[in-house]
């Protein structure tokens, strides 16, 4: 019964392997691609499981006691409360972690390239302007894969134009990026 209780490494293991883990993961996640995290296909919660199962043992280090699972579970806790916390209160964390939306289409101009690069392909792109009732993609004022996701889009008419200035205005400037095209490159655009 003691060995439920009984820690296999010394208590600080767990706070760090905890902080090294989380880290990890979040790089990922975010390394994997915004449209990736937003959408959640089977094959998505298969990978989901598979991480959870490989970075079990970095975390837990092979201790199987109820206070090490304590241990753990509250600096997870912790960590994912001490990111809310500063994701909220400055606007560079909030950035860096959850990173910025990005335009995909602008006053009826599909950017391919952008699309490429955020791995969005042409059809889930069509299919988010069915979602928000766009039957033309040149009724386009602005598209943006937003943080989570998913793609917002704004019509050019009924004041679409304006409130599409309004919010371009309000992004950073890492959102409205496009690769320069070299001397020489194809147009595909």
């Amino acid at each position: 019964m003691s060995d439920l209780f009984h820690l296999s490494a010394p208590w600080w293991h767990f706070p760090l392997r905890a902080l090294v883990i989380y880290l990890m993961v979040i790089v990922l996640v975010r390394v994997s691609g915004k449209r990736a995290v937003g959408q959640f296909t089977p094959f998505d919660l298969v990978l989901l499981i598979l991480i959870g199962n490989a970075v079990q043992n970095g975390l837990n280090g092979g201790d199987n006691s109820i206070t090490g699972a304590f241990l753990l579970a509250g600096c997870l806790i912790a960590l994912n409360f001490a990111v809310a916390f500063f994701t909220s209160r400055s606007r560079s964390f909030d950035q860096l972690v959850e990173g910025v939306p990005v335009v995909l289409a602008r006053n009826g101009q599909v950017f391919d390239d952008v699309l490429r690069r955020q791995l969005v392909s042409h059809d889930d792109y069509i299919e988010a302007l069915r979602l928000n009732n766009v039957s033309n993609p040149n009724d386009v004022a602005l598209a943006l894969l937003e943080t989570n996701g998913s793609i917002s889009v704004i019509q050019r008419q009924n004041g679409g134009d304006a409130r599409a200035d309004f919010y371009a205005g309000q992004l950073p400037p890492r959102s409205h990026r496009r690769r320069r095209r070299r001397p020489g490159s194809p147009q595909n655009d």
